[in-house]
């Protein structure tokens, strides 16, 4: 064989030989907090600029902070507007949890959450219990509709919606869904503690492994109360131990997790509710109905539900204990925690 055919041989070898695959990541700002993506593959170098551009779109169409967008018109009164297919589809998610959690999640929340301080309106001084029986003729599910022509109609032009609770969750599903499109096998999104994963860390050899932040950890820091194996599924986390706000007058203190059927800033007995489910959006939805719901009628909502898991931490007298679904149990690594 001469020594051109040789050269052309390993010529080819070396073209047909497959690249070593390594972990890049992408890392960012969305919806008010950070995000982190890691993939598995080469280097997508639009992949950042596509990102932003899901984030923006999906803000224009959702983001009660931007004045200007779809849900902020739809809020000050604009019954014409025909909403995108993002909206839609949100809507419709929270259509389906409503009804299952029998209405303790609620997207038209909006004025509860803008008068204790939650939403993007100044807080209200003065919130009594004449005050929010007031704001409950504007809370409810049944008072609003979507018609064939993606326009919303309210029962009352005050009826303000706010998808905070399941947004976030479905911006993460719509970055997913670029890092589909560019053929990226395994990755793993995490935005503000909200994750999906898919495949595995082939760099590594594993599943990607997560972590369920404990209810006394601190911003500064953060420790975690159990780790889990999660694959071609996302997670989402709901809790009252850092949410919370402190009225400045009365000096009480209105947690985050709001009672859309009482109107009150009240807490169940859980402290934090983590789910797994096939969407992320779904996930976060679930998340803060259980928070409202409480643990035993979670524990019932669950039991009727395909393919969403939870682990709840709760308070029994002074111990804090956890409720695993028997299928979120089976991908836990390890736990600090006493279980049911």
């Amino acid at each position: 064989m001469s020594k051109y055919l040789i050269f052309l041989f390993f010529l080819i070898l070396f073209a047909c030989a497959p690249k070593e695959l390594s972990k890049q990541s992408v890392q960012g700002m969305a919806f008010g907090t950070t995000f982190q993506v890691q993939y598995i593959g080469e280097e997508v170098a639009q992949l950042s600029g596509q990102i932003d551009s899901v984030i923006n779109v999906v803000n224009r169409s959702m983001s009660t902070y931007i004045p200007d967008s779809d849900i902020s018109k739809i809020n000050q009164g604009d019954s014409l507007l025909q909403v995108d297919r993002m909206f839609k589809e949100v809507y419709a998610i929270s259509e389906q949890v409503h009804r299952q959690s029998e209405g303790y999640f609620d997207p038209t929340i909006g004025v509860l959450r803008n008068a204790y301080g939650f939403g993007s309106d100044t807080p209200l001084a003065r919130l009594d219990s004449l005050v929010i029986d007031s704001l409950m003729q504007y809370v409810g599910f049944d008072k609003v509709s979507l018609d064939n022509q993606g326009r919303i109609h309210k029962e009352d032009p005050a009826i303000y919606f706010d998808f905070n609770a399941v947004a976030k969750g479905y911006g993460i599903d719509r970055i997913a869904l670029v890092l589909d499109d560019h053929g990226i096998e395994n990755y793993l999104i995490e935005l503000g503690g909200e994750l999906v994963g898919k495949g595995t860390n082939t760099i590594k050899g594993q599943a990607w492994i997560v972590g369920i932040e404990a209810v006394d950890s601190s911003l500064g820091d953060r420790s975690f109360q159990a780790t889990l194996a999660l694959t071609d599924a996302a997670m989402a986390s709901s809790g009252n131990y850092r949410k919370f706000r402190i009225d400045s007058l009365s000096g009480k203190r209105y947690v985050h997790t709001l009672n859309p059927l009482t109107g009150q800033a009240e807490a169940s007995n859980l402290t934090s509710a983590t789910v797994i489910a096939e969407s992320c959006a779904a996930a976060d939805a679930y998340a803060t109905a259980f928070m409202a719901m409480g643990l035993e009628r979670s524990k019932g909502l669950l039991a009727e539900l395909d393919g969403v898991e939870a682990y709840l931490t709760y308070a029994q007298g002074e111990l804090d204990k956890v409720f695993a679904t028997p299928g979120f149990e089976a991908l836990i690594q390890r736990s600090s925690a006493d279980r049911e």
